[in-house]
């Protein structure tokens, strides 16, 4: 095995220069550092990460844990984390909860045995508390991602999920719909709260009774669910629009609506929160609430690298980003 005694024999340096090399500390020409470079690279060292944590308290590898690999939300968000990460020196461990509590429970329990710098976490919901008072306990710093959780004083960024709620629903007023149903994550999860209120301040502002029959509640991953538009199909006037709280609802909504023979927006208007990353790109036709989520990602890793290299204790922040209201194909004026 390759040590760093090998590396200095080689460059014509002290081995104590080539482990400063290694950790970037101490006075070094950039003309010394760059030829014991050249020989780590020929050589194929690979630094003993774990050694050095040992000795330096840290590991400089982080974890981000998400709640759906599969939307395109968090993949874009995943790819802001990642790149922030890289660009300040640190590796990534990614997790996938698949909005499930107990599998979320498994990987904190995983991250503080991984002996990691710092956690970015969007939570599966309200009772996540007791996994960020895990992490808490065992001074792990963190940052929370898109969704807040009542009880506890985190660095937070989250989306404006009211108001693109609202602006969706008021672009589907203006088209003339009356009867807009809402096919919604459950009610213990920050998001969707919001999105109700975003949904019901659009009724109230424009004059309209809210009619709660028009509501489903549903988990964000349970898009494949038809009992949501059974529910609503069978009512005595059913709806003539469908905001979907999320992209995957969206998609289980239209797929469903298909089946049953009906065409979007011939027959029905459909709207939903968040977009479909670059794939939506190839075939643009779903009226979003956009939100960056790149942006989610990347600031939220720059709040918990700050937080783990400051030596100041600063007030906890929340950013919150807007979305963008992008109208396409899948709305329609109500026909007279």
């Amino acid at each position: 095995m390759i040590t760093i005694y090998d590396i200095a024999a080689k460059a014509g340096v002290s081995a104590m220069t080539v482990s400063r090399v290694i950790n970037n500390t101490g006075r070094i020409s950039e003309k010394t550092r760059k030829r014991v470079r050249k020989v780590m690279e020929e050589l194929h060292y690979i630094p003993n990460m774990l050694a050095r944590s040992l000795v330096s308290q840290k590991t400089h590898l982080l974890s981000l844990l998400i709640t759906d690999i599969t939307n395109p939300f968090y993949t874009t968000l995943a790819r802001g984390a990642e790149d922030a990460a890289k660009k300040a020196g640190y590796r990534l461990l990614f997790a996938n909860s698949d909005e499930d509590y107990a599998k979320e429970k498994d990987y904190i329990d995983m991250i503080l045995t991984t002996r990691v710098d710092g956690v970015l976490l969007a939570p599966t919901g309200d009772h996540s508390l007791e996994n960020l008072n895990q992490l808490r306990k065992h001074h792990i710093p963190f940052v929370v991602l898109d969704r807040e959780i009542p009880g506890i004083d985190v660095d937070v960024v989250l989306g404006d999920s009211k108001a693109g709620a609202r602006n969706l629903v008021e672009h589907l007023i203006r088209l003339g719909h009356r009867r807009i149903a809402l096919v919604n994550g459950l009610q213990d999860v920050s998001t969707a709260r919001l999105r109700y209120t975003g949904y019901e301040e659009a009724h109230r502002l424009s004059g309209l009774q809210l009619d709660e029959s028009l509501i489903v509640h549903l988990g964000y991953r349970d898009f494949h669910d038809d009992s949501a538009l059974d529910q609503l199909f069978q009512l005595e006037q059913p709806p003539t629009a469908i905001f979907a709280a999320n992209n995957m609802l969206a998609v289980g909504v239209i797929q469903s609506l298909r089946a049953r023979g009906f065409h979007v927006p011939g027959d029905i208007s459909v709207v939903c929160f968040d977009d479909f990353g670059p794939a939506g790109a190839i075939n643009p036709f779903l009226t979003v609430a956009s939100q960056p989520a790149y942006q989610f990602g990347q600031l939220g890793m720059q709040l918990l690298i700050e937080r783990l290299e400051s030596e100041n204790n600063y007030e906890f922040r929340k950013i919150m980003l807007p979305s963008q209201l992008i109208v396409r194909s899948s709305t329609l004026p109500l026909s007279p």
